[in-house]
């Protein structure tokens, strides 16, 4: 059975609770001078995965617990060495193959950097993670009666490697693409390099708020701790597909905008009955506020590696090879991921929610005709 870790990280102050319970109750502050300076652990013991034919994996959650804001802010080489180190202590567990989680993919170069100087190798996961993301994208439009064909997208984080590649899957399947990213020479660039090959018509801008006016569909992948997408920009009836954590939609939407439909395009169900088992309090179960069985993307394509034995370097770097997001893709399918049910603002969407969602966006509409 060829085995796998992979890097996790609190995502907030309040997420912090979910790995070490003794941190409620204390300050900010504390909490990040703690986060700062702990060093990586294993955090759990993932069991229970199994494929329709038989096959198993099993592999360890590794915490590398910086804070995003920290990723981002102290010494590259720190952060470095903080996420080797969890890597580290996964392979010495047992692991052949690493996955990267949330910024421990972003920080740097895209996970190259880490790969070399790793024990085993390492995958950012963002293959499966732009498959699943794409296909939540549209599985909402559907949903919600959106007629794709005659749709304006918008790609926030257009020029990340995320990005860029959800904008190539996204653009045949469209009557135009916006892209958006802060750099706009960058940006600029990126979209003259793209745009001849692109099926449908396409522009670009910095401007996220102007953008997602225009837009039925959104889809955000970007790297902020910031929330870009308000209540106010936009329009009855869009779709909003999140990859970022971080969460990039204002949680604002959630109750002053009951005509959207914000979805989390980069969760999938994990074939079997995984468990995820405390590894410092044996017989507790670590909840990452994912559903059972359930899964991030990203985390999948580390276990669909796993369950191939494909111990290899899948995803790397900061151009993402669109055949590769097709490969993991179809491995996915055929190992039993498939897409999870529908969540936003880390709560479930209900067959009831999402008619409530439509029936409020067809009113708006009609009130604005």
């Amino acid at each position: 059975m060829t085995k796998f870790c992979f890097v996790i990280h609190p995502l907030s102050f309040e997420d912090v609770v979910r790995y070490e319970p003794g941190a409620k109750g204390k300050g900010r502050p504390i909490i990040a001078k703690i986060m700062e300076w702990m060093p990586s652990w294993a955090v759990a013991h993932v069991t229970g995965i199994r494929t329709p034919d038989g096959r198993e994996t099993e592999g360890w959650f590794v915490g590398a617990g910086l804070l995003p804001q920290q990723m981002l802010e102290l010494p590259r080489d720190r952060v470095y060495e903080r996420i080797l180190k969890a890597i580290e202590i996964g392979a010495d567990l047992g692991a052949q193959v690493a996955g990267l989680g949330a910024f421990t993919g972003v920080v740097g170069d895209g996970g190259v950097t880490i790969a070399q100087r790793s024990p085993i190798p390492v995958t950012t996961g963002n293959s499966l993670t732009i498959a699943a993301g794409v296909r939540s994208l549209f599985r909402g439009a559907d949903e919600m009666g959106v007629d794709a064909q005659h749709a304006v997208a918008v790609v926030v984080g257009a020029t990340g490697s995320i990005g860029a590649a959800c904008v190539e899957l996204i653009a045949p399947r469209v009557e135009h693409v916006i892209l958006v990213a802060r750099n706009e020479t960058r940006l600029r660039k990126f979209h003259e390099s793209i745009r001849e090959r692109l099926p449908c018509g396409s522009s670009c801008t910095t401007d996220i708020a102007a953008a997602v006016r225009r837009a039925d569909l959104v889809l955000t992948a970007t790297s902020s701790t910031q929330d870009v997408i308000e209540p106010e920009d936009l329009r009855p009836g869009a779709v909003v597909c999140e990859l970022s954590l971080p969460h990039d939609v204002s949680r604002r939407v959630a109750v002053e905008r009951p005509d959207v439909l914000v979805v989390e395009g980069g969760n999938m169900r994990v074939p079997g009955a995984m468990r995820w088992t405390r590894m410092r309090e044996p017989g507790g179960t670590f909840d990452m506020g994912l559903p059972p069985g359930t899964a991030l993307a990203c985390m999948s394509e580390t276990m669909v590696l796993a369950l191939e034995d494909r111990c290899e370097p899948f995803t790397l770097g900061r151009g993402i090879e669109l055949e590769k997001v097709r490969e993991i893709d179809a491995l996915a399918a055929q190992d039993g991921f498939e897409l999870a049910d529908m969540r936003a603002f880390d709560l479930p969407i209900s067959r009831e929610a999402i008619a409530r969602t439509r029936a409020a966006a067809d009113e708006r509409r009609a009130a604005s005709a």
